[in-house]
């Protein structure tokens, strides 16, 4: 997103907290206003923002080379992206609409409406979820994208909205919490806020080059289980690894 919310940022107060240690850092092009990230099939896949430079990318992760490069429509604003099959599914900021885009060649197919804003996705292997920069979450259908059910996600039983960009990672969503260095890890189910990922003590995080060059964007390999972080205009992607949870007194 270009701009918060009026959520107020999440207090940790006693849900346990990780740290990351850096495990590998990789090149992550500066100017990608990075809005959603994942990994398929030995490859990032990056989706990019800012009207008139939206993109749906393909990175190398060895040298942060863009192998692959589809614009989105100049008057528009890129958002998050998904894989679902032979495709890819992508949303944009304020303009409501999304698009399907073919897997392998990037081609755009078709488009498809939602209303309210459109932040991130990701997908649990039956469904779809995305992020509307509220504290609820849609679940849809892949075949349709027609809402099936939402999400209301809580901190210690307190709304927590600027979720962004999205992961299922392990039976988990991970979501960036816009203008933060926090990530939440949250039930689907139940849509609690299990704990903290604190990304804070990343290079980026630490010193940010602007006031939207903030961590966004989480990759997971299920094969090698690793994890992946960057944020916009971030110079680094990083393969991080979680520290044991503390939980404040």
């Amino acid at each position: 997103m270009a701009a918060a919310v009026a959520w107020a940022a999440p207090v940790l107060a006693a849900l346990p907290v990780q740290g990351v240690q850096v495990k590998a850092a990789y090149p992550h092009d500066p100017r990608a206003y990075t809005q959603g990230l994942f990994w398929l099939n030995g490859s990032l896949f990056e989706s990019t923002g800012l009207v008139g430079q939206s993109s749906i990318r393909r990175v190398r992760l060895s040298d942060g080379a863009v192998l692959q490069s589809q614009a989105i429509a100049p008057s528009m604003f890129g958002e998050g992206i998904v894989n679902w099959g032979n495709e890819i599914i992508s949303l944009t900021w304020r303009d409501q609409v999304g698009f399907r885009w073919d897997l392998k060649t990037l081609a755009m197919k078709s488009s498809w409406s939602y209303a309210g804003e459109g932040w991130a996705l990701t997908q649990n292997g039956t469904h779809l979820i995305m992020s509307d920069g509220t504290p609820v979450l849609r679940v849809l259908d892949p075949r349709t994208l027609k809402v099936l059910r939402k999400i209301q996600v809580t901190a210690e039983g307190k709304p927590v909205g600027n979720l962004n960009e999205l992961e299922w990672v392990k039976g988990e969503v991970l979501a960036n919490v816009w203008q933060t260095s926090l990530i939440a890890r949250i039930d689907p189910k139940t849509g609690t806020v299990k704990g903290w990922i604190d990304a804070g003590a990343l290079p980026e995080a630490r010193n940010r080059r602007g006031a939207d060059a903030v961590l966004n964007g989480i990759a997971y390999d299920k094969a090698t289980d690793r994890l992946f972080v960057t944020g916009k205009t971030w110079p680094r992607l990083y393969e991080i690894t979680l520290l044991p949870a503390r939980t404040p007194p």
